[in-house]
């Protein structure tokens, strides 16, 4: 299934369609066709576009197009009323991606009924009232309950495809490292309780810690589909012209990620180790752990965190606070110095997220070595309550959050995932110094929306801070922002988290005008675009 004429998972897309240029977007569809695609995925989830005309507008123009209209087409949105606008305009069968159980067996049972109406076939994600399935066996429950369900509702089992959450492995959390063989696994099994149904994977999901690293990224593409394959996958969503074939990997680079696919001892962190002797030229002048003691404090505190040199961090912190004075100072200075440099990294590719999760245990332990000369009663450096929005049942990002503050000294209360924004507003008027608001799917974004207005009808002033794949800065600013008259800021990683909530506390006069007048120029901008 190719991914590229999604505006979630190509750029190039994604510009094209914010520029109206409909006309060129249809070339991205097309070449995901010559390059091998047998379906293509069409998703316009994007806050600021209106999802419902792009799909109809860019559905009826492929339909007049032979050498696209002749792949069959996987309608990709969150949102159900983009779905409805969708399967109006295909012409023969296409697939609508998708429905689950996370609002509970009546309103799946209607959007699978509307579904089959239309003549289409149904991807089910393995969700169900308690969230994202990941182990093997949530995943086999939540499926054959789906089948279940749907079966005795009349759906025919060969139009279900059900699409078992690929997650992402070898993020440096060692829970996370099975994810692949949980999918594959439970790939045969669903395959062995429901006949004639049928399987979908979002393949580059597997790969995310490794972004910025195509070569890794598509050999565990290949290494991942070659094994789901031989399990019972049918279909999987990647870009179809950049998946090589299982046989012409390089036999090292496929040892490597077979390893981290199919959880081997020690196999992520060997990965890890060699990962940039397959991207390229200038893999090596990066500073090594043997220069340590030759070099500056600065860097010695910077390749403590780049490097992930928890063995060398107490020395360098004992330096920068007998130097300063106090304990505290080292932390918003040089500690969060370090940690916004491993921010930007990992924003250009430069870093992994494993390298990033070593990072934040360097952080933990210099902070942990500062506590005993902290005065007992001050509390930790603030608490911020996390949150999944209602309707949106991903958290593996928000959990990530949650270990960087906890490693940065905050004290972390997470609410978990489809939170109501009553229990929102509620852990907030029990009292906290900020609010972290998770969402995944466009759709969320208006829970968000629903959270700000609430948190301003009822006289709160914590600072929020919203994040997720969905959400951008120029949404925050347009849609979010006036609503509330406390700030609501936008955090593209986990890295700068503890830095922005250390802003936001601290509500320094300037930095809130620069924060206003940032949001206000993107107000502008976006007004002028439109």
């Amino acid at each position: 299934v190719g991914e590229r004429t999604n505006v979630m998972g190509s750029a190039a897309f994604k510009k094209l369609v914010k520029a109206g240029d409909f006309q060129s977007a249809l070339g991205v569809a097309r070449a995901q066709v010559e390059n091998g695609a047998n379906v293509i995925d069409i998703n316009f989830d994007e806050a600021l576009l209106d999802g419902k005309a792009c799909m109809s507008t860019f559905l009826n123009m492929v339909a007049a197009e032979p050498e696209i209209s002749r792949a069959p087409v996987m309608i990709d949105s969150s949102d159900w009323g983009t779905l409805l606008a969708g399967m109006k305009c295909v012409q023969g069968k296409g697939i609508a991606n998708s429905v689950s159980l996370k609002e509970g067996e009546e309103p799946f049972l209607k959007k699978a009924r509307e579904i089959h109406k239309f003549g289409f076939a149904l991807i089910v994600m393995a969700f169900d009232e308690n969230g994202q399935a990941a182990a093997k066996e949530d995943k086999v429950r939540v499926c054959k309950r789906s089948y279940d369900l749907l079966t005795a509702a009349g759906i025919p089992p060969e139009d279900i495809i059900f699409d078992a959450n690929v997650l992402t492995i070898a993020t440096g959390i060692d829970s996370h490292n099975n994810y692949a063989v949980d999918f594959i696994e439970a790939v045969r099994e669903i395959k062995r309780l429901c006949p004639f149904a049928r399987t979908s994977a979002g393949v580059s999901n597997v790969s995310f810690a490794f972004r910025g690293n195509n070569p890794v990224r598509e050999a565990m593409h290949s290494v991942f589909l070659y094994h789901a394959r031989r399990a019972g996958l049918d279909m999987g969503i990647v870009n179809a012209g950049m998946l090589a074939p299982y046989e012409q990997i390089d036999p090292a680079l496929r040892k490597l990620v077979e390893g981290v696919v199919l959880n081997r001892p020690n196999a992520a962190e060997t990965l890890l180790e060699r990962a940039e002797s397959f991207k390229g030229a200038g893999a090596s002048r990066s500073q090594k752990a043997d220069d340590f003691d030759s070099l500056g404090w600065s860097q010695k505190m910077s390749l403590c965190f780049t490097k992930g040199l928890d063995d060398k961090i107490e020395e360098v912190v004992e330096h920068f606070r007998k130097e300063l004075g106090d304990p505290l100072k080292v932390i918003e200075g040089p500690l969060m110095a370090a940690m916004k440099e491993v921010g930007d990294m990992f924003g250009e590719g430069k870093m992994f997220l494993p390298q990033v999760v070593k990072s934040a245990r360097v952080m933990k332990k210099a902070v942990a070595s500062l506590e005993k000369f902290m005065p007992q009663n001050s509390g930790g450096r603030g608490k911020v309550v996390l949150a999944t929005v209602k309707g949106d049942v991903h958290d593996i990002g928000k959990n990530i959050v949650g270990s960087v503050l906890a490693c940065n000294g905050y004290e972390v209360k997470d609410l978990g995932v489809m939170c109501p924004p009553e229990k929102i507003v509620a852990a907030a008027k029990e009292g906290c110094d900020i609010v972290g608001l998770s969402a995944l799917i466009t759709p969320s974004l208006n829970e968000m929306a629903t959270v700000a207005k609430m948190f301003e009808s009822e006289g709160l002033k914590v600072p929020i801070i919203v994040g997720g794949a969905s959400t951008s800065q120029t949404h925050t600013a347009v849609k979010l922002a006036p609503l509330y008259s406390a700030p609501i800021v936008r955090v593209q990683d986990a890295s700068v988290m503890a830095g922005v909530c250390q802003t936001l506390m601290r509500a320094d006069k300037a930095e809130m005008l620069k924060i206003s007048a940032e949001q206000e120029a993107l107000r502008e901008k976006f007004e002028r675009e439109r």
